[in-house]
């Protein structure tokens, strides 16, 4: 296939107009703060059939659901409650409120009030571990953060934030492993950073710029915010407009913004900062040091960031697809971090659109994750891939590959581009389709 021939200025504004057009949201709507009025579309709108919503709600119902809603460019697409739940209930986030936590931090980042880079015992004090001073002090905000602390996850309560809980087990940075102990901490920290309780700290920054309404409440060691669904689907929308509600800066330091929602370290690729990261290489889950290969939720968006908690709160944030998804209730399996029901809901999920809404069946076939990406960007398609081409913003192509045998996915090694803006065109044997990425 010829290189194009557009001619590099009136292709660079050509790309660059159409990557930050995708990159900051397509006419997102968004509630007004201090009102209970929220804009809906029609699911017929979006071509989503009755028949598989219906069933999607059966299932929902099946598995203890209590709150469900589906948010698409800001408008509610779908809202449902269950048995004696209504849109005025509250309910807990569980682990899902880890990653309104990772927001509240990097708010206080941008603040100057505290560093990622701060050992915890700055804001801890000395001893807020069992550990020898000098392994305490390699722990930092953002080795909390990433769950990479190093302490003993194994201890009798996992849960408990008592220095003698703290137990050494590696090196900070050198081990992940899901643990709440020194999550929950982090409310400590934010609290001594910025001389504001937690709550009041999120009333002021987040409550009143984007109208999320909820409360930290101390269960145990843990401490655990409460609020209605749609509080829960404000977050989401916030996440989704890269931490801007509206014009509004909320979470305005872009690199934190960043580096939240891409892996965080390379031992547990599909996790940020708090948020998990779906469409990586490979994942790992709590309670387990075992790695496995593939996306954590292989029919789910692959470029979904979430917030996962136990009993099956969610918050899906699709940044490809304006979309967010929100899921309040129990569970019949209590574990952890449920994404196996979350999965299952996006099984459901991709058989709503039972026509054709402008997309080419191409696009409708392939995905490109994760996006922004650093190193490795996957192309996966569900026919034949004949040929990749990726020009940058300067109109030059920097990869041009031909598959000379069957294959549905490819893999780019990306780590000696620079970052910046690219154009992907995959030609599959269904079709051509384009794609903005980002390094």
């Amino acid at each position: 296939m010829k290189k194009p021939i557009l001619h590099k200025a009136l292709y660079y504004i050509f790309l660059t107009t159409i990557c930050s057009f995708q990159a900051k949201g397509q006419n997102l709507y968004f509630p007004p703060i201090s009102s209970t009025e929220w804009q809906s579309t029609d699911p017929a709108e979006l071509g989503w059939c009755a028949e598989p919503i219906d069933s999607l709600y059966h299932y929902l119902q099946s598995e203890n659901t209590k709150a469900f809603i589906v948010l698409k460019d800001g408008k509610i697409v779908l809202e449902k409650y269950f048995g004696s739940f209504t849109a005025d209930s509250v309910w807990y986030w569980a682990s899902a409120g880890k990653s309104l936590t990772a927001v509240l931090v990097g708010i206080a980042q941008q603040k100057n009030l505290l560093s990622l880079s701060d050992p915890s015992s700055k804001y801890l004090g000395k001893g807020w571990t069992s550990l020898p001073p000098a392994k305490e002090d390699l722990i930092t905000i953002k080795n909390q953060l990433s769950m990479t602390t190093g302490l003993d996850d194994g201890v009798s309560d996992p849960y408990c934030t008592l220095p003698s809980c703290l137990q050494y087990k590696a090196d900070a940075g050198t081990r992940w492993a899901y643990h709440n102990g020194p999550y929950t901490l982090l409310d400590e920290v934010i609290s001594k950073a910025t001389g504001q309780n937690i709550n009041v700290f999120n009333y002021n920054n987040l409550q009143l710029k984007t109208g999320i309404a909820g409360t930290y409440i101390k269960v145990g060691y843990n401490n655990i915010f409460f609020s209605k669904a749609r509080s829960m689907a404000r977050f989401g929308l916030l996440v989704l407009n890269k931490g801007y509600w509206g014009n509004t800066a909320v979470l305005e330091d872009s690199n934190y913004y960043k580096a939240m929602i891409r892996s965080s370290q390379n031992i547990n690729p599909s996790y940020g900062y708090l948020w998990w990261l779906n469409g990586q290489e490979s994942y790992m889950v709590p309670q387990s040091q075992l790695v496995f290969n593939g996306s954590l939720m292989p029919d789910a968006p692959q470029n979904m960031v979430c917030a996962m908690g136990k009993n099956g709160q969610f918050i899906d944030v699709v940044p490809d697809e304006n979309l967010v998804l929100v899921r309040m209730g129990n569970a019949p399996e209590r574990v952890e971090v449920p994404f196996l029901m979350n999965n299952e809901i996006w099984k459901y999920m991709n058989r709503l659109n039972c026509t054709n809404t402008g997309k080419t069946e191409a696009q409708a076939l392939i995905e490109i994750y994760p996006n922004p990406a650093e190193n490795v960007l996957t192309v996966h398609s569900q026919n034949e891939i004949i040929q990749v081409q990726m020009i940058n913003a300067q109109g030059e192509l920097v990869r041009n590959i031909t598959i000379s045998a069957q294959s549905t996915q490819l893999q780019l090694n990306i780590a000696d581009l620079p970052k910046g803006i690219y154009w992907l065109m995959v030609v599959s044997d269904e079709g051509v389709y384009y794609k903005c990425v980002v390094k």
